[in-house]
């Protein structure tokens, strides 16, 4: 009996000095292996192997210092000047006969765009026919009173009498005839069978339809506008600029812009008039310019987004192509041998801590690593674009020219440095 309770108790201290030992271990080995996470996860940088960087077609290069024309980014608007504007009214009162226009609707200068119809046109040209009957008998009058005038045989205030009311009625022949070649009426082709009682409105110049204020059965006076047009020929272009920018600026520079709803399409212009007050409480002065070239699907009032040309600098640049955005924010790749140096460094501990096994697995990731550096854009010309380093780097330090989006998507599947 004595024997068999001490072997029992020999076995439970076995047991015991082994879980503690387990424990131990195991304790021992997690801040080891969480060390070793710590250690290589990056996740700033991308490594790729020798035949990925060849089957990828990823370009090495430097940032290179550049002769760029660099532009002044500001926002502005289309507007149409007044002289290219029309409001189209009616010269006399009366209700609308006829309207053949509708918005959109291309015009030309002269053109019949609706008809106004009022009995009092007809009085008009009535009143005008007459005047000329009594001139016809008031001359005849004149002469008869200078011939009895000659002959002492008629008072000389009759004759006077006679011019003066020749003079009137001529007065009021010319008021009439002013009048009727207002309404469009040829005064020498009016005779008493041939009244107009309906008038035409026409363009007075040549454009596209933006806006029609009546309809059939409308009445119109002299002030009521029944149609606007704008001759989209001649666009300006209204630019908001910063007083410090001012001196930047001059005649004749050129203008890149585009629509802010529609970048798609870049247009130019020309800078003719730089303002000379400030805009309300913005500090900012306007710049006129006039666009040049195709016009197609630019309208008064369209918002644009405009780079002013300035003269050229010389600037640190990389090709456009080698820079990439992530949320807003713009990097470059740059060669960096931290993965190298990674590597050396957990070699070192592997060596102690892991088996022969373990070792070609490391030489498996061997390759080119890549950092990415974030930069501030500037200037893009003749497919370079000025950077400003947001982050120091080595002088003459290796980047990524070509392929950055294929560097940017093995870090993003990757989920950064990986072993």
């Amino acid at each position: 009996m004595k024997k068999f309770l001490i072997i029992a108790i020999i076995l439970t201290s076995l047991v015991s000095v082994t879980s503690c030992g387990s424990k131990g271990n195991a304790e021992a080995a997690k801040p080891e292996e969480e060390g070793h996470t710590d250690e290589h996860e990056n996740k700033n940088t991308a490594t790729l192997t020798e035949e990925q960087i060849k089957s990828i077609g990823v370009e090495l290069g430097v940032i290179e210092d550049k002769q760029l024309t660099a532009a002044l980014k500001t926002n502005g608007v289309l507007k149409v000047p007044n002289q290219n504007k029309a409001s189209v009214n009616s010269i006399y009162s009366g209700v609308i006969k006829s309207l053949s226009i509708q918005p959109g609707n291309v015009v030309r200068k002269g053109q019949v765009i609706a008809t106004v119809a009022n009995p009092e046109f007809i009085q008009v040209q009535s009143d005008y026919l007459s005047v000329n009957g009594k001139i016809v008998m008031a001359e005849l009058e004149v002469k008869r009173q200078k011939e009895l005038n000659a002959g002492n045989a008629g008072a000389l205030k009759n004759l006077q009498a006679a011019e003066t009311e020749l003079r009137t009625l001529r007065t009021l022949k010319s008021t009439l005839q002013q009048q009727i070649q207002l309404m469009g009426i040829n005064p020498a082709r009016l005779s008493s069978g041939k009244l107009i009682s309906v008038l035409a409105i026409t363009s007075p110049i040549s454009g596209v339809v933006s806006n029609v204020m009546v309809k059939m059965g409308s009445y119109v006076d002299v002030s009521t506008a029944v149609a606007e047009i704008v001759d989209n020929s001649q666009l300006h272009l209204d630019l908001f600029v910063y007083e410090k920018d001012l001196p930047k600026l001059k005649n004749n520079q050129l203008i890149h812009f585009t629509l802010t709803n529609n970048p798609g399409k870049e247009y130019d212009a020309q800078i003719f008039s730089l303002g000379s007050s400030f805009e309300g409480e913005s500090k900012a002065v306007t710049v006129h310019a006039m666009v040049q070239g195709d016009k197609t699907g630019l309208i008064d009032g369209m918002n644009i987004t405009a780079a002013i040309s300035l003269e050229k600098a010389t600037v640190p640049a990389v090709p456009t192509e080698a820079i990439i955005t992530i949320a807003g924010q713009d990097y470059i790749f740059m060669l960096t041998d931290k993965h190298a140096e990674d590597e050396h460094t957990a070699g070192s501990k592997d060596s102690i801590k892991h088996d022969a096994k373990e070792e070609p697995e490391h030489g498996e990731e061997k390759g080119l690593t890549f950092e990415i550096i974030p930069v501030a854009k500037g200037t893009t010309d003749v497919g370079y674009t000025e950077i400003t380093l947001l982050k120091e780097i080595p002088k003459g330090a290796k980047i990524v020219v070509k392929g950055a989006f294929f560097v940017l998507a093995k870090m993003t599947n990757t989920g950064g440095h990986e072993h």
